[in-house]
């Protein structure tokens, strides 16, 4: 190659990237990594297919550099490929819902937006839990709770909380947040929530966005943050 050829050599590495964006089963397996490592026969039981097509998936996202894989026995666990992809994802997935009409009009068929938390994030949300005035809950299943959660947070899997709704202060506010804004598991927990007479709010973000920012996760027993590892 001579340095001629260097920009277009280049725009097409860059090509390669965007084609591996341009399935939503593949949007649907970073969206699901942003949460926890995960095995390949984990993802294929969450998106419902095959584990030789949810292979084939992962394969072109790791010939673009967008995950890594690790082999543990005989079981391989894929995970994002360091802070730049998860900040791509958020930002095709931000811009979706910023410039699309069809998402936005989606999301506003489903999601209202009283339903949302919008102006409180950061060291003002974390300091309200600290009081007692908010409860944080995450919605997620255990076992993305166990991986990382945001600081202060009480787990209650949006699968079980109609069978725990009375464990929750109906005195107390609740912000509830799952895989982000498009989750329907926490639009629908709030819409409960609100049913039962529990004053919810559903926060946009989750992990994703708070490792994003820079924030530190949890981990059970352990509510001093740990630092995050990016690359």
């Amino acid at each position: 190659m001579v340095l001629e050829d260097l920009p277009g050599h280049i725009y097409e590495q860059l090509a390669s990237v965007g084609s591996a964006l341009s399935d939503p089963t593949r949007l649907r397996v970073l969206n699901l990594l942003c949460q926890t490592e995960r095995s390949v026969d984990d993802l294929a039981a969450k998106l419902g297919h095959s584990k030789a097509n949810t292979s084939a998936h992962l394969k072109v996202l790791a010939l673009a550099s967008l995950v890594e894989r690790r082999k543990e026995g005989r079981r391989v666990y894929y995970s994002l490929a360091g802070s730049s992809s998860l900040r791509l994802w958020l930002a095709l997935r931000d811009m979706g819902l910023g410039t699309l009409p069809a998402v936005r009009d989606a999301m506003h068929a489903f999601a209202l937006e009283e339903d949302e938390l919008s102006t409180l994030e950061g060291d003002e949300l974390l300091s309200l839990v600290a009081s007692g005035e908010v409860l944080l809950l995450d919605l997620r299943p255990t076992e993305e709770f166990e991986a990382g959660h945001l600081p202060h947070a009480r787990s209650i899997p949006a699968a079980e909380l109609s069978e725990r709704m009375d464990e929750l202060d109906p005195h107390t506010k609740i912000v509830a947040y799952c895989r982000g804004p498009y989750c329907v598991a926490a639009i629908e927990s709030v819409k409960r929530m609100r049913a039962a007479g529990l004053s919810a709010l559903r926060l946009p973000g989750g992990v994703a966005e708070w490792r994003a920012a820079g924030r530190q996760l949890a981990s059970p027993g352990q509510e001093a943050p740990r630092q995050e590892v990016s690359s």
